[in-house]
């Protein structure tokens, strides 16, 4: 059954200290998040660097990120598949010490000839995240009451965005002054901690799956993919929930520009990789402010939680727009951190949204496909990012100003198409699965 909001009753608001405090599993699972996600950001500003310093070129870097997304575009739909059969818990540890084997490799790049290693390597690295995310996004529910949820997701994203922020900022220190080496080992140690917190969380038993006739379809987990795909297509909200994420990685090629400003624009110091943490950490600023803000301003109802997110595509197209205008450093860190708190919105209520909305066992699967096409429309946008600087010759700015404007369209079409989408949830033209209609309009217990 979905987790349906079953009362009209306002219940008291779960704070983020008493959700820490109170609630055992999660906090173990947040305290992994906190240093996993410290030390991805000390070996995504290090892999950054080498990037540039060998090569020179923007489009290493695209290419770095269309590496960081390509394995989560192919492997998405087998990763949602074992996430809905097998131990969450044991596919997230099993993940980190993969990734912490993995990250050592980069330090054996040594000249641009060895470049084709960093590709592989992150291939390799990201690959195994791309199990981890679904598994653990998927995870949260059943460790956490319904009006937990949007603390337990506005905590994962403001732990997100201050350790991009502490890891992007200190990250650029260790690589400017003690080396990309030190960067790499720290974020090996960093996933074996996370590991070793994950192992203590205790996840309640799942509901064990009907047996049924064993085929090639079933192994391959190709029947569960298309039993997911039904699900989703039989659901316009559950769609439109899922396409948010997506949605937003149209706008994914400010990743590569804020690299091109850090080298180009803004260098601190002198220092690409100083120039490049600090602009992360404006990103990050942004995206921990951004949930609680819409938390505590527009309410926590599906509706409010609805307009938000069109908003908050807004919010991002504009500030892009402003962030790739402006000739001051300052004005461009504000403009940036802005332009991400609507990111972060959009990001923390579509997944409230969709884990409300979506029973536990086709949960894997949905969130594997929506990191899948989010993914996919992040590495394209690097991609073509990249070549209208490096092959057409665009100025790093005037292609900020595309992706600011390209980031106002899927805000419109959300407005747009919202009443279409949410009449048709309320009168199916296509008969359901056995299974409820997603979140009323009553206040979510928080």
């Amino acid at each position: 059954m979905p987790r349906e909001i079953r009362s009209r009753e306002r219940l008291p608001s779960v704070g983020y200290v008493e959700l820490l405090r109170s609630n055992r599993g999660f906090r173990f699972l947040w305290l992994g998040q906190v240093v996993s996600q410290m030390g991805d950001w000390f070996d995504t500003v290090a892999v950054y660097t080498i990037a540039l310093r060998l090569t020179g070129s923007s489009r290493s870097v695209a290419l770095i990120m269309v590496a960081r997304f390509l394995p989560t575009v192919v492997l998405g739909p087998l990763a949602g598949v074992i996430a809905d059969r097998f131990s969450r818990r044991a596919i997230m540890i099993g993940s980190d010490i993969v990734r912490a084997i993995v990250v050592l490799g980069f330090l054996f790049v040594r000249r641009p000839d060895q470049m084709w290693l960093v590709y592989v390597l992150t291939v390799f690295q990201l690959a195994f995240s791309s199990f981890f995310e679904p598994a653990k996004t998927a995870a949260i529910p059943s460790i956490v009451s319904d009006r937990e949820l949007v603390p337990a997701n506005a905590i994962a994203a403001v732990t997100w965005s201050v350790m991009l922020t502490m890891g992007a900022a200190i990250g650029g220190f260790v690589a400017g002054w003690f080396g990309t080496d030190a960067a790499f080992v720290l974020d090996s140690l960093t996933f074996i901690a996370s590991a070793i917190l994950i192992s203590v969380v205790s996840f309640p038993a799942r509901p064990k799956r009907e047996k049924s006739r064993v085929t090639a379809g079933k192994a391959l987990g190709i029947t569960d993919t298309i039993e997911g795909t039904h699900y989703v297509r039989h659901r316009p909200t559950v769609l439109a929930y899922l396409l948010v994420k997506p949605a937003w990685g149209l706008g994914g090629g400010i990743l590569t520009l804020l690299a091109v400003f850090g080298e180009r624009v803004y260098p601190v110091a002198g220092k690409a990789a100083t120039g490049i943490g600090v602009l992360f950490m404006a990103r990050g600023i942004g995206t921990a402010v951004g949930p609680m803000l819409a938390r505590r301003w527009t309410g926590e109802t599906r509706r409010q939680m609805q307009i938000a997110i069109g908003v908050a595509f807004l919010i991002g197209g504009t500030f892009y727009i402003a962030f790739g205008a402006t000739s001051s450093f300052g004005f461009a860190l504000l403009f940036l951190a802005v332009a991400h708190m609507g990111g972060s919105i959009l990001w923390v209520f579509s997944t409230v949204l969709l884990q409300l909305t979506v029973e536990d066992k086709f949960r894997g699967r949905v969130f594997a496909a929506e990191a899948a096409l989010t993914t996919l429309t992040m590495a394209t946008s690097n991609y073509v990012v990249a070549e209208l600087m490096d092959r057409f010759g665009l100025s790093p700015r005037l292609v900020t100003a595309g992706v600011g404007t390209f980031f106002l369209m899927p805000g419109i079409i959300w407005f747009a198409t919202q009443k279409w989408w949410d009449q048709k949830e309320k009168h199916p033209a296509v008969p359901q699965l056995d299974v409820p209609t997603a979140v009323e309009t009553e206040r979510i217990e928080v």
